[in-house]
């Protein structure tokens, strides 16, 4: 198990790429966007939810090399386990920060489940081993928070 250092990053402005347009990619990105990000999407389909994104950038077409450049965050989100590593070895390459949604140990950062009420933002990680633990704990302080 790696040891994660906690951080709030701002993405404000900032490009962020996401490979991949399923409902995981789907969920990602309304997180990258709250946080100001602009956000690309590539993927050669895309659900209903993320095609109704007006403020998402699509590329209907499939991840290449190069595509990450300029990234300042990137998230790989596809069905296929060789084009996530694939991503997030370039992006390592590149020294930009990868979330990759499977297998998780391949990115070099994690995303936390998140309570937030006004300004207070509280982070929930279980180092990418338990997220159906971070996900109770995170309904739990939830409904305590009301």
């Amino acid at each position: 198990m790696k040891n994660y250092y906690p951080l709030f990053l701002d993405l404000n402005a900032q490009p962020a790429i996401v490979i991949g347009a399923g409902k995981i990619a789907a969920r990602k990105i309304r997180s990258l966007l709250k946080a100001g990000a602009r956000v690309i999407v590539i993927a050669p389909a895309a659900v209903a939810a993320i095609r109704r994104m007006k403020q998402v950038r699509w590329l209907a077409r499939g991840y290449r090399n190069g595509d990450l450049r300029g990234a300042r965050l990137v998230v790989a989100a596809t069905d296929d386990l060789d084009v996530n590593r694939r991503v997030c070895a370039e992006a390592k390459r590149r020294h930009i920060l990868a979330n990759c949604a499977a297998p998780p140990d391949v990115g070099n950062f994690i995303v936390p489940s998140v309570v937030r009420r006004g300004v207070v933002s509280i982070a929930i990680s279980t180092s990418g081993t338990k997220p159906e633990h971070a996900k109770a704990l995170r309904k739990r302080l939830e409904k305590l928070l009301r």
